[in-house]
């Protein structure tokens, strides 16, 4: 429902304003006894513990100080992680390649993939 302003009424469907996947749902600001709020907000800690912790051992723990869990108003844990500077984020991107790439190169080799061809037998 729009006003006369095109501004959006205050008493829009929270399910308007969501993506397929409920990522980009309302923060649950104004928290419903009715919604699994807690369970939700557990697994993104879970999450941005993980993530914290992994951030520190990769010497990036004091660049992500706003990394946190949050929950939407359906219940859905996020993991939050705040403003960064833009070589944090070139940091991660590099390091998440990094990881990509030694990950398909350990299945390449269990896959046998890796070792050089045999040479044919004379």
């Amino acid at each position: 429902m729009h006003s006369q302003d095109g501004m959006t009424n205050s008493k829009e469907k929270v399910g308007d304003v969501t993506d397929p996947r409920r990522v980009v749902a309302k923060r649950a600001e104004n928290l419903s006894p009715a919604m699994p709020y807690v369970r939700g907000w557990a697994e993104a800690k879970r999450g941005a513990d993980a993530l914290a912790e992994q951030l520190r051992s990769a010497g990036l723990g004091t660049d992500f100080l706003g990394l946190r869990a949050d929950v939407t108003v359906f219940g859905d844990g996020l993991v939050c992680l705040g403003p960064i500077q833009p070589e944090a984020g070139e940091t991660l991107a590099r390091l998440l390649v990094m990881g990509l790439a030694m990950e398909m190169a350990e299945r390449a080799d269990h896959q046998g993939q890796s070792a050089p061809p045999e040479a044919p037998a004379a």
